[in-house]
């Protein structure tokens, strides 16, 4: 466990520690935890020869409860929070790797001392039609289908607070505004961008918002066949795509 923002958070190390090597930071989706990213974060530290840390947000997996209703800026909570662990873990040469609901808490983060670049798998910057359609249809799935029995696998006793939490945040009519493209700008570090063509929540036009405001270098990778989840749906070409950007940035 890591303490940040007042909260116990389930965390993993793997490799070398931040004064020996990089480290990758790895921020999880919406329903995500440290277990839900299986072997991705391995695979890309020994492909980087970098350290990483692994973290489930508070309410998610093994970490501390969440209180509900969380408040629709909990993105914003939680890009200040990992600012906190970044500082608090000695973490001076950060890559951010995040993933929809992560990527846009990196994004948020982005100008942070440490953070040296940003790899991100289906971001976020406003909120579309299409993801408020598949958010509402996973209530249905969670509630009638097996969403819940798969997730309980991974979150426990936490599993509610991270459904509810995250799904009504999303569907309050006051999330139809949500827009973090004020905070492009502050991006100045190099960014890559990987999305399935079959996104169920979220289109291109993420992406291309990205690469108008972003303050750095933005290099974009779309993948054929892929849903929300290119590290699961295409690994690896996801893995590859990674690995070749990390090493240029290096």
């Amino acid at each position: 466990m890591i303490v940040a923002a007042g909260h116990r958070l389930e965390s993993v190390w793997i490799g070398p520690p931040p004064d020996e090597a990089p480290t990758l930071v790895f921020l999880h989706e919406g329903l995500g935890s440290v277990s839900m990213w299986r072997d991705f974060p391995k695979r890309i530290a020994e492909m980087a020869g970098s350290g990483a840390l692994v973290y489930s947000r508070w309410g998610y997996g093994a970490s501390d409860p969440v209180t509900l209703p969380r408040p629709l800026s909990y993105m914003h909570d939680e890009a200040m929070t990992l600012t906190e662990i970044l500082a608090a873990q000695k973490i001076r040469d950060a890559v951010l790797v995040g993933h929809s609901d992560g990527a846009s808490i990196a994004i948020m983060a982005a100008a942070a001392p440490s953070v040296r670049a940003l790899v991100l798998e289906a971001p976020h910057v406003f909120c579309e039609d299409v993801s408020v359609k598949s958010i509402a249809a996973a209530a249905d799935a969670f509630t009638r289908g097996d969403l819940r029995a798969r997730l309980l696998r991974h979150h426990g006793d936490n599993v509610d607070g991270a459904f509810w939490g995250w799904n009504r945040a999303w569907l309050d009519p006051g999330f139809r505004a949500w827009n973090i493209e004020e905070y492009l700008p502050r991006v100045r570090v190099p960014t890559l961008v990987v999305q399935g063509e079959d996104d169920e929540y979220g289109t291109l036009a993420q992406l291309d918002a990205i690469e108008r405001g972003a303050g750095a270098r933005v290099e974009r990778v779309v993948l054929s066949a892929c849903g929300h989840a290119p590290h699961r749906d295409r690994p690896a070409e996801t893995l590859a795509a990674i690995a070749d950007f990390l090493a240029r940035v290096r």
